[in-house]
């Protein structure tokens, strides 16, 4: 064994060596932007290689340049021919009027292994099968309401204490790290009836093995994709690098059928393997997809201040009003209903720009059952992959106008204040046609559910200075991760030292004399809640700002704290 391990440790790396002599020789001189040069023998595979760290905004490049529309060529025998594709009448034709002869097919199958037999890789008869069962448990009313309560349930249990804890410490965390956590510990609980896994919680490990294998398979996946089939399967074969990494985390994720209540899907399939490869179907559906997308939308807020305060002002604005006991006057009511969620149509807009700049997964892969010529007048045969590019998509010009570049929410919102309606061959992140996303309704709300929930009592400062990329994979993740602290809101929705609508809960409140308590914005911005109704200490002359915006005059004493450490505008 050991030598058959020396052996092909020996290959790869003459294989590998070969390719980045050629490479850099080959590319030593500048090349047209855009374009992969077809070498004999090699194909266009040395350059989509050297290009590789950057395959998202070459792919851009690239398909701009094509026309929307660009056939790669492999290395001769190799069966790596593909067509890159964003054109929305080949979209049309492969999702909708042609979906049954584009499948996933046996080599999706081979490269996609140890995902399994679950609704994300199978075809055919299987496929209808499991997506019939998946559907009728996702439109249930009842499993609506538990994927609800399970979110409300997490966000009080979980997050809302760990950001609280993050806020008091001032330390920096990694949101995509609790973004994904949250997310596993949600779909885990609403699909298989398991208790929280507490992944994410207060006193929670540093390293989530979970998420570290479900990383590792998408990094395998990404590298099977663009290496030739004898390579990975070779490195398969002696247990080597990235083959290595799939072994453990397959190992790791079959851990995950030991919570039953999914077997309601397929009551005659009881065994372990069909269980394990629903669940991480599901999982990856639900974790992965809708931790990418909150990940990549918090980020866009931070350099979008201007959105943070609009999307503030419509949860404000839509926020059910309560009335006070004793006649007392109306406040807002934080039960976050279906209606309230619903009212939100900036904020939808707002998701949904952030997933068409930076869709949660980059690519649909599929193969021509036979062979087929597309709108755009391009042949495809059963021996080609055709991918849909979903990340180059949402950036073309030709699609999307001059400003598709743009992080604009505002795009999403019709004159008369409704959601614009796109079609899934121009916003893709739902995917298409029959294999069109089931839980698309599910993961808007969820994720209305915790922005809503972040924004009205956090203000999320990103570290700057870090380097904010996409890394490789089926998924679309952030590479280094995204750093962030979280300061407390005020009662207003803003950083401490502005006033505005009562906050829910209090932090360091004191009692006056008259035995109400007194809330005190704290010297630190991280020091933020004020309770309800609340009496503040203002020992001199001060010009406040509330949110409608309104400056706020007070002239003489008057129970309205605001320390130094706090900036004020002096009056006129």
């Amino acid at each position: 064994m050991a030598s058959i391990s020396s052996l092909g440790e020996a290959s790869i790396a003459i294989f590998s060596s070969i390719i980045f002599i050629l490479c850099f020789h080959l590319f030593k001189k500048p090349h047209n932007k855009g374009f992969l040069r077809n070498w004999p023998v090699l194909g266009m595979l040395p350059g989509l290689l050297m290009e590789f760290h950057r395959i998202y905004d070459f792919s851009v490049e690239n398909l701009e340049a094509s026309n929307l529309t660009f056939a790669f060529k492999g290395p001769w025998y190799f069966g790596m021919d593909m067509l890159f594709t964003v054109d929305q009448e080949n979209i049309r034709h492969i999702m909708n009027s042609h979906s049954s002869n584009y499948t996933k097919g046996p080599d999706f199958k081979e490269v996609f292994d140890v995902l399994g037999d679950g609704i994300l890789t199978a075809d055919s008869k299987l496929w209808k099968s499991l997506r019939k069962a998946s559907k009728a448990m996702v439109d249930h009313q009842r499993f609506q309401k538990l994927s609800m309560s399970t979110t409300r349930r997490k966000l009080n249990d979980g997050l809302v204490p760990l950001f609280n804890k993050i806020a008091e410490e001032e330390t920096v965390v990694d949101l995509q790290d609790l973004f994904g956590r949250f997310m596993f510990d949600t779909t885990l609980m609403t699909v298989s009836g398991c208790d929280d896994p507490r992944s994410l919680s207060i006193d929670m490990s540093e390293v989530d093995e979970f998420a570290k294998a479900l990383n590792n398979i998408g990094e395998g996946i990404m590298y099977r994709l663009v290496n030739p089939k004898f390579l990975w399967k070779l490195q398969r074969r002696i247990g080597f690098g990235q083959e290595k990494k799939l072994s453990k985390a397959d190992a790791t994720l079959n851990q995950i059928s030991r919570c039953n209540q999914v077997r309601a899907l397929e009551p005659e399939r009881n065994d372990d393997k069909f269980l394990r490869d629903t669940m991480l179907a599901f999982i990856l559906a639900g974790r992965d997809t809708n931790a990418s997308a909150l990940t990549w939308f918090f980020w866009l807020l931070s350099e979008n201040p201007q959105v943070v305060a609009n999307i503030r002002q419509e949860i404000n604005t839509n926020l059910p009003r309560i009335t006070t006991g004793g006649g007392g006057p109306e406040r807002p009511s934080y039960d976050v209903s279906m209606e309230f969620l619903n009212k939100l149509v900036y904020l939808h807009g707002s998701l949904y720009e952030a997933m068409r700049l930076y869709p949660p997964v980059p690519f649909e892969r599929l193969s021509p059952v036979k062979q087929d010529k597309l709108p755009s007048g391009h042949e495809v045969d059963p021996s080609m992959k055709v991918l849909i590019f979903v990340y180059a998509l949402g950036r073309m010009k030709a699609i999307w106008g001059d400003d598709a570049l743009k992080f604009k929410p505002e795009r999403w919102v019709s004159m008369t204040g409704g959601l614009v309606e796109v079609p899934s061959s121009k916003f893709f992140s739902f995917n298409a046609g029959p294999r069109a996303c089931l839980g698309k309704k599910l993961a808007m709300t969820q994720m209305k559910t915790v922005v809503v929930e972040i924004l009205q009592n956090y203000d999320v400062q990103v570290v700057e200075g870090q380097k904010i990329e996409p890394a490789p994979g089926p998924i679309l993740r952030m590479k280094h991760g995204l750093r962030a602290a979280e300061d407390m809101l005020t009662s207003s929705g803003y950083p401490a030292g502005q006033l505005g609508v009562p906050c829910r809960t209090a932090r360091g409140t004191l009692p006056d004399s008259s035995g109400h308590p007194v809330g005190q914005l704290g010297a630190s911005r991280r020091t933020a809640r004020v309770p309800e109704p609340t009496l503040l200490w203002v020992p001199e002359p001060t010009l406040l700002r509330v949110p409608e915006p309104t400056l706020l005059w007070v002239p003489e004493p008057t129970l309205l704290r605001v320390p130094e450490a706090f900036p004020h505008e002096e009056a006129s």
